[in-house]
């Protein structure tokens, strides 16, 4: 059976991947998000937390590193054939490591992003295998996703 890890920083980014909670059910996953305060959502097989990690903070650098690094232990330990994330940053660092291991990546750009691309989105074109827009306007930044609607 195959292995799937959804990927989700906390908050609106968490919410989104819980709606394919229904998929999460069906098969053997994994849910990797942020330790932080925003932990009730779960609806995977078990949870990997990672450090809550923002690109403005003195200490980025640092805890940017100590997020590779507990995602690198997570993709030893979990072996997931597919990753599957709506971002943000705190996700990153697993999508790469899972390309790197000749995994599948799927990314999901955030709902919220009507008008623009968010900086995961503009990284993750690079890495997903299947990248999907939930606005049709997004397909303006991101030509070869695939517009697949809202996911709410």
């Amino acid at each position: 059976m195959k292995k799937y890890c959804f990927a989700a920083s906390m908050g609106g980014h968490l919410e989104e991947i819980a709606c394919l909670k229904d998929i999460a059910r069906e098969v053997d996953s994994f849910l990797v998000t942020e330790k932080g305060g925003f932990q009730e959502i779960r609806f995977c097989n078990r949870t990997r937390y990672v450090l809550q990690i923002n690109r403005k903070e003195k200490t980025f650098l640092f805890k940017f590193i100590v997020l590779w690094v507990q995602s690198l232990i997570i993709m030893l330990q979990e072996k997931p054939d597919c990753v599957i994330s709506t971002g943000a940053l705190a996700t990153f660092p697993i999508c790469v490591l899972a390309k790197l291991f000749g995994k599948k990546v799927i990314y999901i750009e955030s709902f919220a992003r009507v008008d623009e691309p968010s900086l995961t989105g503009k990284l993750m074109k690079h890495v997903a295998d299947l990248f999907i827009v939930q606005w049709e306007e997004m397909m303006e930044f991101f030509p070869n996703a695939i517009y697949g609607g809202g996911i709410f």
